[in-house]
């Protein structure tokens, strides 16, 4: 894979090819997170700020629904899928079986537990139905469209990953535009109808997409069950993570505050985007090479761990360089928002550094310790963000960020040292060795 040419251990390829594929991967998901912060913009100052902030808790609450829509499936068709193609067919019946059942649980459970909290209609039916079409586009829809886009990645086809990302961002903001700016739509519930609307026609236009790959085979493999739940349940605990010091804050912070804070944060979101694109290339290539034990990749990983840390220091200078320029953007009424910008950039760096390891120990299939490092790090953290914020707002926020995201950096590659030692002995023992290359 051209991707991967200047990766593999012993190797020394021309850089290019890497280099092309990653300023294609970087630039469709820089290129999608500005779609995103328009479409953003778009709805907040036609919806208002009442009703901006309904549809701002309803797709919060589908953020974290999301992780478990499809119980984790998605990491293990990536991974087996780049090993052996010969298996996309179990793998997609597999996505899709867990995508359909667990998708319409949630649906039916936040459809009957939600209306107590939000009202998007005086009307109680209606309102039980805007929240439950918010809930299909926001949690299934979103699923299925994202699922297309690693089943390309397993494939290694980079640039239909890379169209699917931009498409589905361009398509939300022009639906935006259209219905907010163009036809005068002012609430959540009108706006509901116009989403579920852009989202069906941006699903089926996936679901075209990858015909050509070959039809599924319905089966559960269940052996990658708890290698989903795995996978998952950190992504959850990070978003409860994510959320504990904006609740906090809201409680003892001004208004002004909270809001420069939860914009500060997006942009650390958006300038993270450029890690992601690496690990989006490194992934499929990572599975193959640890599939015979973690010790292969080693000196791999130590190649994406000098390129990812390059890359954030690179974000994070540029977003405190271009911070100035966000007020013209949201608003003067944000009078924090430079500085909150300024002093959160650089929290990107430890994120880089230790997502590196956690994304080895996936790709080599060790879910249960990634879970681990990853789910204690992420409780341990929204308690500490909590209490921060609560002591000392919001200068306690951004010292627990840092104290947070570098002992994430520690736990983290602490515990991929240990299983780099466990496998290289392992493999110096010839029947633990030979099942090992079986197994993989």
């Amino acid at each position: 894979m051209a991707s991967e040419c200047a990766t593999e251990p012993g190797r020394y390829k021309p850089f290019l090819p890497m280099l092309l594929s990653y300023v294609a991967s970087g630039g469709s998901l820089v290129v999608g997170s500005a779609a995103q912060l328009l479409t953003f913009a778009i709805l907040a100052r036609w919806l208002g700020v009442h009703e901006f902030s309904i549809f701002v808790a309803v797709t919060a609450i589908a953020n974290i629904a999301v992780h478990l829509c499809g119980l984790g499936a998605m990491e293990c068709l990536v991974r087996r899928v780049a090993r052996d193609r010969a298996i996309y067919p179990q793998m997609l019946g597999h996505n899709i079986i867990l995508t359909a059942a667990s998708g319409a649980a949630l649906v039916l459970i936040g459809a009957a537990v939600l209306p107590f909290f939000l009202k998007l209609s005086a009307e109680p039916l209606t309102n039980v139905a805007v929240i439950t079409l918010m809930l299909v586009t926001n949690v299934v829809l979103v699923r299925i469209i994202v699922l297309v886009e690693q089943i390309f990645l397993a494939h290694s086809d980079f640039a239909s990953a890379n169209v699917v990302v931009v498409g589905f961002a361009v398509a939300r903001t022009v639906a935006a535009a259209l219905a907010c700016i163009a036809f005068g739509v002012a609430t959540v519930a009108s706006w509901a109808v116009w989403q579920f609307v852009c989202h069906v026609l941006a699903a089926l236009a996936c679901i075209w997409a990858i015909k050509g790959l070959g039809r599924p085979r319905y089966c559960i493999v269940r052996e990658e069950l708890p290698q989903g739940l795995y996978f998952s349940i950190p992504f959850i605990l990070r978003a409860v993570r994510q959320n504990a010091d904006l609740l906090v804050l809201s409680l003892v912070a001004t208004a002004e505050i909270v809001s420069s804070y939860s914009v500060a944060r997006r942009m650390l979101e958006s300038s993270y985007l450029s890690v992601e694109a690496l690990h989006r290339l490194i992934y499929p290539g990572s599975a193959r090479i640890s599939a015979a034990g973690l010790h292969h990749a080693l000196e791999r990983v130590r190649k994406v761990l000098i390129a990812s840390t390059a890359i954030s220091v690179a974000a994070a200078v540029v977003v405190f360089v271009l911070a100035p320029i966000l007020p013209y953007l949201f608003g003067q009424d944000y009078i924090s928002l430079v500085a909150f910008v300024r002093k959160l950039c650089w929290v990107i760096v430890p994120m880089a550094i230790w997502s590196v390891a956690v994304e080895a120990l996936g790709a080599s299939g060790y879910h249960a310790a990634r879970a681990t490092v990853m789910g204690l790090g992420s409780v341990a953290g929204a308690a500490l963000a909590a209490w921060a914020s609560w002591y000392a707002p919001p200068v306690g926020t951004f010292v627990s960020f840092y104290v947070i995201e570098i002992a994430m950096v520690v736990a983290t590659w602490s515990v991929f040292l240990h299983f780099v030692r466990h496998d290289r002995e392992q493999a110096g023992r010839p029947e633990a060795s030979a099942r090992m290359v079986h197994e993989g």
